[in-house]
């Protein structure tokens, strides 16, 4: 798109012609503006404490923040409106992380989503260096605490060890080269949605993406993020409950690859064509 400022015709009232033009992108500095329009998801239950400080943190320029509420029992939707009015509330009809997240991809009308937590881990401003990166080419934004510039206020010693374990598998069994796996801060076009299946409710959901995007072959760059601790309530996940289950996530994954592998290999040695999505 054209940056020049052509001349009005006669009679065409100039500054109208520049608002036109100018509403094609949205401003983020005072020497960066992006066209594509960006939506936010947060999933959350009974975060009403949380909020003000995750909504503070967002950039106005983004075109919509997407709440996926799981049934709280306490002012979470009062408040999400209250801070932000034009927010979409969606109410989750299923239960877990994945579920909900699933239900808020559904209501994104942006090109652009963002997935935030909803209890003050995540640093909003943040968003640009996601978007930065997908607007610079990449398919799909990964957040990293491990990578150059990350970091994290909020890992036992034991999470720690289970997600670089569980990151060395991803890597050594799909040819990933993630330094982060188990965290739920990632950015990616809309369209990526059409070539991953997202089939799980839990907190396993951002290994399955990260596997998925992956295996179709997407362009996935990481992005340096520190996460935070959080700042009320406790969090729902259980770092030996939920490990496991994000190893039989990859497991599945990986005898699923196997399979698409093997019907390839049988299908050359055919000479036939190879079914539609098993290429991969």
């Amino acid at each position: 798109m054209s940056s020049v400022l052509h001349p009005a015709a006669p009679g065409q009232d100039p500054m109208n012609e520049v608002s036109r033009i100018s509403v094609r992108y949205r401003p983020i500095s005072s020497h960066l503006a992006i066209t594509p329009p960006v939506s936010v998801v947060i999933p959350a239950m009974n975060e009403a404490e949380n909020l003000p400080y995750v909504f503070k943190s967002l950039p106005e320029w983004i075109h919509e923040v997407v709440l996926v509420d799981g049934s709280s029992t306490d002012d979470t939707v009062r408040v999400a409106r209250e801070l932000w009015p034009d927010v979409k509330v969606v109410q989750q009809l299923g239960k877990g992380k994945g579920d909900a997240l699933i239900s808020g991809f559904a209501a994104c009308t942006g090109d652009i989503i963002v997935m935030v937590d909803a209890d003050g881990s995540a640093d909003g401003s943040e968003i640009v260096s996601y978007v930065s990166a997908l607007v610079s080419g990449a398919d799909f934004a990964k957040g990293s605490r491990f990578a150059n510039g990350g970091g994290t206020d909020d890992m036992t010693p034991l999470r720690r060890l289970g997600n670089r374990v569980l990151c060395a598998v991803v890597n050594a069994k799909f040819g990933a080269r993630y330094t982060d796996l188990c965290y739920g801060y990632n950015a990616f076009w809309r369209h990526c949605l059409d070539d991953i299946t997202l089939d799980c409710t839990g907190f396993e959901i951002e290994t399955l993406m990260n596997i998925r995007v992956v295996k179709a072959g997407l362009r996935v760059q990481e992005v340096p993020s520190h996460e935070f601790l959080r700042i009320h309530g406790a969090s729902n996940l259980r770092a030996v409950r939920d490990g496991l289950r994000v190893l039989k996530v990859i497991l599945r994954e990986k005898r699923a690859h196997r399979g698409a592998r093997a019907v390839v290999r049988r299908h050359s040695a055919l000479g036939v064509g190879i079914p539609r999505g098993e290429a991969s």
